[in-house]
């Protein structure tokens, strides 16, 4: 059956059938074939996203909709500015710090290239960057925002792999941290080589109080969001509806910018990204369903364990896994395929589920930079109007640090278990 399954999915993709099409189609080409009850596609796919933790995924969506609507996102850009713009390279640690903040609200990369990637590279061309060096650094930068809390991937990590989600979004913040330190350091290392120019922002106490008071109240929503999950007061379900809550009371109460009609373009957005994603779930989950009537799981951790029972050698084996799956699977079509496969396994071996999922996610990030299906490139060439093939160019070189993010993950697991465990103990 997992043959059947296997050719039907590959030839499927090799005529360009979207994911969820591949995935389901597939998954009910196997069921007919081997004569198993076709009710079955139904009930897996309906049972998949009957899931309190995957609600948190719309409400993420949502919240990060309206706060993009309040226009805020200008201020708090022009308040980055004042902090770093003056150091050599200034607007392009804007980019990645601006990439760090609003991953505290969006928890998906290309949201983050939707809401921002337009006005950085407009921004950074006005001070003299390329246009490649400016598409190529905003596309990485926005890999910051599927690993901080609220992210969206590890959330769907989490239902997949059944681990806890609370921990894995506490889990995502060192590394969100460490691959936006690896990023600014390889900056200032190019600053210094090209000689790239400064921005010609001003400065002053005045303007800078100005831009702090009217950003606040949107700083405050990974406050909220972390220091909720943190209380125990509400998981991350109950988080991403209050953040909703806040982003509206905020919209409408401080900014004053909030319309009926942005709510509802807000609310439309939400609804199609949703459809999208949870379609993905439910035609992935059936998918998985196929692969474990042939214990394709059971048997792929033991051929793992049969390789090494070393966490860190197959730590290893699973990012090249996952680099080559990132070029041809959608991230959360990949997720809800592998993490059920290898993360029992992975734990057995000594590995923290808090370490496999950021190593798999992060990887797959990467992935969202790599053609062929790579969309965040896609998505900036289409944003900036520029050819697709420059846009690779000029993201090539942030890989450096990008690579550098995941070796550090991958070599010390306390980057990522020691906060939650900590925090949670």
């Amino acid at each position: 059956m997992t043959i059947t399954l296997l050719l039907a999915f590959a030839l499927l993709l090799v005529i360009g059938a979207p994911i969820a099409v591949a995935l389901g189609l597939s998954s009910a080409i196997a069921i007919v074939v081997h004569d198993l009850p076709a009710t079955v596609l139904l009930q897996r796919a309906v049972a998949s996203i009957d899931s309190s933790p995957l609600l948190a995924v719309p409400m993420f969506i949502m919240a990060a909709a309206l706060l993009g609507a309040t226009g805020v996102t200008t201020y708090m850009f022009d308040l980055v500015r004042m902090i770093v713009g003056r150091v050599r390279g200034g607007m392009a640690h804007v980019n990645v710090l601006l990439s760090l903040v609003f991953a505290g609200m969006s928890g998906a990369a290309l949201a983050d290239i939707g809401a921002l990637g337009g006005m950085q590279v407009r921004e950074m061309e006005k001070q003299g960057y390329t246009r490649r060096f400016a598409a190529g650094l905003t596309i990485a930068s926005a890999t910051i925002g599927p690993i901080f809390p609220p992210s969206i991937p590890l959330i769907i990590f989490a239902a997949a792999a059944e681990v806890s989600p609370v921990k894995l979004l506490l889990a995502g913040i060192v590394p969100a941290l460490l691959l936006a330190g690896a990023m600014m350091a390889y900056i200032a290392i190019v600053a210094r080589s090209q000689n790239l120019p400064r921005d010609d922002v001003r400065p002053s106490l005045p303007a800078f109080a100005r831009l702090a008071l009217i950003s606040f109240p949107a700083l405050l929503t990974p406050v909220l969001l972390i220091g909720g999950l943190l209380s125990g007061y509400f998981g991350p379900t109950e988080a991403a509806g209050i953040t909703v809550a806040y982003a509206i009371v905020i919209g409408v109460a401080v900014y004053r910018t909030l319309t009926l009609r942005a709510l509802l373009d807000s609310a439309r957005d939400t609804v199609l990204a949703t459809a999208n994603i949870l379609f993905v779930v439910a035609a992935a989950a059936v998918f998985a369903w196929v692969l474990t009537m042939d214990q394709v799981p059971m048997k792929a951790g033991e051929w793992l364990l049969g390789l090494s029972d070393n966490p860190l050698v197959l730590l290893l084996i699973l990012n090249v896994v996952l680099l080559v799956a990132g070029m041809f699977l959608e991230s959360i079509a990949a997720i809800l395929i592998i993490a059920p496969i290898v993360t029992p396994a992975l734990i057995q071996a000594g590995a923290p589920a808090e370490q496999i999922g950021v190593v798999m996610v992060l990887n797959l990030m990467i992935g969202l930079l790599t053609p062929p299906v790579g969309m965040s490139l896609y998505m900036m060439a289409i944003t900036v109007r520029m050819p697709f093939a420059e846009v690779v160019r000029g993201v090539a070189p942030f890989f450096i640090p990008l690579f550098t993010a995941l070796l550090l993950v991958t070599l010390f697991p306390g980057l990522t278990a020691w906060l939650p465990n900590y925090l949670m103990r």
